[in-house]
């Protein structure tokens, strides 16, 4: 599972911040790295704070263009 930058709350506010045109970037740690292009599933927040979200993300030239 991949995760968001910068560290959303809530999937609401992911979808928010896309909607609005900021600069959503997906990371995996200890995974490798995701593509540049394509689908990604994500989960938030991050760690140490418990995933109470996950999303289904479309990523364009490494930026974040939509969420599900």
């Amino acid at each position: 599972m991949a995760y968001v930058s910068p560290n959303f709350p809530t999937k609401k506010a992911l979808k928010e911040a896309v909607k609005t045109g900021q600069i959503v970037m997906v990371f995996a740690p200890g995974i490798g790295s995701v593509p540049l292009n394509g689908t990604e599933y994500v989960e938030g927040p991050h760690y140490p704070k418990p995933h109470s979200w996950y999303a289904e993300v479309k990523i364009v030239n490494g930026i974040v263009k939509s969420v599900k």
